[in-house]
């Protein structure tokens, strides 16, 4: 597993909210329903996103858009229109003064809009929650991100397209793997733009040596890795390891497998009801005591605090 699988474990659909929006000119949307991650496809028509903290982008047909919350934006046919509808959390959507409009704008299934036949039309994915693993990866994402349709060839946009309205056993299993192969591809593709200022730890992994370490704590972060055991299995000296994997990944290598194990801890403690000493032996450590040292000493607070505190929208 490489540094990007390894991140991209993070932020996985699980009943993830799934949308065809069908809507005719004018018209504009403010969404501050605080959704960690938003994933947008330009199926026909135009449309800017907005961020409150960032420049605003043009979304054309077949485009794919990648939206970082939990900061509000606006999407619209055109940035001058003030927002119709407010997108609060758990989807509600209200006008500016309050009234809901679940009713009065739901089109079928999973399909929401003014007009069955608008000349706009788009899907949206939203992930309610991506834990602490996908959180590392969010944080090198800018607020939008767009890859264009001319720049990339992707067949999974028409097969989520056909799949969103259908109803069928395991329909919203289907959907989330699908956003998820589809997130997977759009963030290839943008890394690996050579304009991309791609994250450190991205690059790193075709590195002969910082890769392979890097491989290693992904892959099986529960062993009992020494600086040592690790140049041996990758077959160079200690120095040289600490060396290559600081000046290509930007952290010494302990010092990342233990915020790597730390991130891993902390989604297993909010996903999960195990005990601190499974949790403890899950990502590398001999005891729920050295754990919750080395948790604490990352995150401010115990691993209990953690688990018991409600996830930040």
């Amino acid at each position: 597993m490489d540094a990007l699988a390894g991140l991209l474990e993070g932020p996985r659909a699980s009943g993830a909210f799934v949308l065809r929006i069908v809507l005719d000119p004018p018209w504009s949307i403010r969404v501050q329903d605080g959704s960690p991650l938003c994933l947008a496809v330009m199926l026909s028509g135009e449309a800017s996103i907005e961020p409150d903290h960032g420049e605003p982008v043009r979304l054309r047909p077949g485009d794919v858009a990648i939206v970082r919350g939990p900061d509000p934006y606006v999407m619209s046919d055109d940035a001058a229109i003030a927002p119709q509808v407010i997108v609060h959390p758990g989807q509600r959507c209200v006008t500016p003064d309050g009234v809901d409009l679940r009713e009065r704008m739901a089109l079928g299934v999973r399909t929401w809009g003014s007009d069955p036949d608008g000349s706009v039309q788009l899907l949206l994915g939203v992930y309610e929650e991506v834990g602490a693993v996908g959180q590392r990866l969010l944080d090198v994402l800018p607020p939008v991100l767009v890859v264009a349709d001319d720049t990339w060839d992707s067949t999974l946009i028409p097969v989520l397209a056909g799949e969103v309205t259908r109803q069928g056993p395991a329909q919203s299993v289907v959907l989330d793997r699908l956003l998820d192969l589809l997130l997977i591809s759009v963030l290839r593709v943008w890394f690996d733009r050579p304009e991309t200022q791609a994250p450190a730890w991205y690059q790193a992994h075709t590195h002969p040596v910082a890769g392979e370490a890097l491989r290693l704590f992904h892959e099986a972060p529960a062993n009992h890795w020494t600086l040592e055991r690790v140049a041996a299995e990758v077959g160079v000296s200690r120095a040289t390891l600490a060396e290559c994997f600081r000046s290509a990944v930007g952290t010494p290598p302990m010092t990342y497998l233990t915020e790597w194990r730390m991130a891993l801890a902390a989604d297993l403690l909010r996903q999960s009801d195990a005990t601190l000493n499974v949790v403890a032996r899950q990502v590398g450590y001999g005891s729920g005591f050295a754990l919750s040292s080395a948790f604490k000493r990352v995150y401010g607070v115990s691993p209990q605090e953690h688990r018991s505190a409600v996830p930040a929208r």
